[in-house]
C-alpha cells in the first residue's frame, strides 16, 4: 500500500464524520417530528445502501439471515438517531452532540461490567475528566423555567445511552460483512419506527421532501458508506480520532447557521469530552497490543 492510500482512508473517516454532523442541520430546517425525519433518513439510506450493492457486484449478499444482533443493533440505531434528533429541538445542537461523544467511554464503563474488560486507573481518570466536562457544558441552572432544556438534555441522554448500546453489541465479531450490517440495520429502524409516522401521517411538502433525500443521502447513506471503506484500511484508533470531526464541525454549523454558540467554560468542557475521548482511544489500542503481545509470546512454538 503506496503512501497516498492512508491518505485517502483518512479523508474518507473525515468526510464521514462531516457529513454525520449535517442531520442536525438538515433535521433544523425540515421542521418536521423527529420520527419522521429519522425514519426517511433510514429508509433513503436503506435503499441507497440496497442499490450500491447491486450495482457494485455484491448483490449475492443482499438475500442472507440476519443475526438476532444485528436486528437488536438497527432498533438501537433508530432510537441513537429520533433521539438526538428529538434533543436538538429543545437544546443547541454543540451540546446535545458533546453529550452523544461521552458514548464511547459510557462504553468503557458498560464493558468493564458486561465483558469484564476492567478499567485500569488511566480509564478511570478519563472518564472523570469527560464527565467534569460536560458538567461544564451544561447551563448555570436547570429550573421551571428552562423546562424545555431539561428535556433536550434527557433526549441526549437516551440518544447517548442507544449509541452506547450499539457500540457495546457491535464490539462482537460478526459473520455479516460491513455492507449487510447496514443494510439490515437502517432497515430494521425504518421499519421501527413506520408504526410511529403511520400514527401521525405528515405529508411533506416540495421543500421538505428536498431536504429529507439530503438526509437520507448525505448522512444517511455516503457517511456510513464512507466510513465502512475508512475502517477496513485504518486502524481503529486512527478512526476514532478522526471521528472527532464531527463534533467540531457541529460546533462550526451551529456557530455559522443558527448564531448558537459556546461560552468560555462550555468550550473548555468541551475540549475535555474530547480530549477525553481521543486519549481513550490510544489507551484502549495500546492495552490491546499489549494483550497481542503477551499471547503472542505464551504461545509455544
Amino acid at each position: 500500500m503506496n503512501s497516498q492510500q492512508p491518505l485517502g482512508f483518512m479523508l474518507l473517516a473525515v468526510l464521514s464524520a462531516v457529513l454525520m454532523a449535517t442531520i442536525g442541520v438538515f433535521a433544523r430546517y425540515t421542521a418536521l417530528p423527529a420520527e419522521h425525519i429519522t425514519f426517511y433518513r433510514l429508509v433513503i439510506g436503506a435503499a441507497c445502501m440496497l442499490v450500491f450493492m447491486l450495482i457494485s457486484g455484491k448483490a449475492k449478499q443482499v438475500r442472507h439471515k440476519p443475526s438476532k444482533r444485528t436486528v437488536i443493533n438497527g432498533i438501537m440505531l433508530a432510537g441513537f438517531m429520533v433521539f438526538y434528533v428529538q434533543a436538538i429541538s429543545y437544546i443547541n445542537m454543540a451540546n446535545a452532540v458533546m453529550l452523544i461523544y461521552l458514548a464511547p467511554l459510557t462504553t468503557a464503563a458498560f464493558a468493564h461490567f458486561v465483558y469484564k474488560e476492567r478499567l485500569n486507573s488511566a480509564n478511570c481518570v478519563l472518564i472523570i475528566l469527560a464527565l467534569i466536562g460536560f458538567g461544564l457544558m451544561l447551563p448555570s441552572s436547570l429550573n421551571s423555567q428552562n423546562q424545555q432544556q431539561a428535556l433536550g438534555y434527557f433526549y441526549a441522554t437516551l440518544a447517548m445511552l442507544s449509541y452506547s448500546g450499539f457500540m457495546l453489541i457491535n464490539r462482537k465479531p460478526s459473520l455479516s460483512t460491513p455492507y449487510q450490517s447496514t443494510l439490515v440495520q437502517l432497515s430494521v429502524g425504518a421499519v421501527c419506527l413506520l408504526p410511529f409516522v403511520l400514527q401521525v401521517p405528515i405529508m411533506p411538502s416540495v421543500v421538505q421532501w428536498g431536504w429529507l433525500v439530503a438526509i437520507g443521502i448525505l448522512p444517511g447513506f455516503l457517511a456510513i458508506l464512507f466510513a465502512v471503506k475508512a475502517l477496513r484500511a485504518l486502524p481503529a484508533i486512527s478512526f476514532g480520532t478522526l471521528a472527532y470531526f464531527e463534533p467540531v464541525a457541529v460546533v462550526i454549523f451551529a456557530w455559522s447557521l443558527f448564531g448558537e454558540s459556546l461560552n468560555v467554560i462550555q468550550l473548555i468542557g468541551a475540549s475535555m469530552i474530547i480530549l477525553a475521548g481521543i486519549t481513550q482511544g490510544i489507551v484502549m489500542q495500546k492495552l490491546q497490543q499489549n494483550k497481542l503481545i503477551k499471547s503472542e509470546q505464551n504461545t509455544p512454538v
